[in-house]
């Protein structure tokens, strides 16, 4: 609480004051990048692109989405860490949240008319968000393991979709 009032420039008490805690601040947070984020993500899974079209459309929206929050992830994985029944059931009430069953079933559909190499689905999901979360989330250490500025942080994350979609490309494409 004592980093997010002095990045907001404000008093730590101005914020309880506000947001009365921790947890009501995460609400807050969580449902203004929610709102943001879901229409992006449900627009493209519901696009008429092909599947490797909508995996690579998902991670331009997905990066731009974490480049416009790129704290979010810190905050997310330590909400899932302290109270992962909360965070999942507050994903479950929200509506428009994209029905990820669908998806697989259209990369099910995409292997068996061997349009893209066999791969399973939930795997696929899990490194996809993983390419596109970890840079965000160790960000401070992938720095300065790279010896990297803030220039040059840029700029490596700038291509970070590129690299994504071509590895997944690179993975799938019969």
């Amino acid at each position: 609480m004592e980093e997010i009032a002095a990045h907001a420039g404000i008093t730590k008490a101005m914020l309880h004051y506000y947001f009365r805690s921790k947890e009501k601040l995460f609400e807050v947070i969580f449902d203004e990048v929610f709102r943001s984020a879901i229409p992006r993500i449900s627009t493209v899974l519901t696009s008429d692109l092909d599947t490797i079209g909508k995996i690579e459309a998902f991670v331009d929206a997905y990066i731009g989405i974490l480049m416009e929050n790129p704290h979010v992830p810190i905050f997310i994985l330590h909400e899932l860490n302290s109270n992962p029944e909360r965070f999942v059931q507050k994903i479950k009430e929200k509506h428009g949240f994209p029905d990820i069953s669908v998806i697989f079933g259209e990369i099910m559909n995409s292997m068996m008319e061997e349009k893209i190499r066999a791969y399973h689905p939930f795997h696929l999901l899990m490194n996809v968000l993983g390419m596109c979360i970890f840079p965000f989330a160790a960000r401070p250490m992938l720095k300065a393991v790279g010896g990297m500025d803030e220039a040059g942080w840029a700029a490596i994350m700038a291509d970070r979709a590129a690299e994504i979609k071509r590895f997944i490309r690179a993975a799938l494409v019969i």
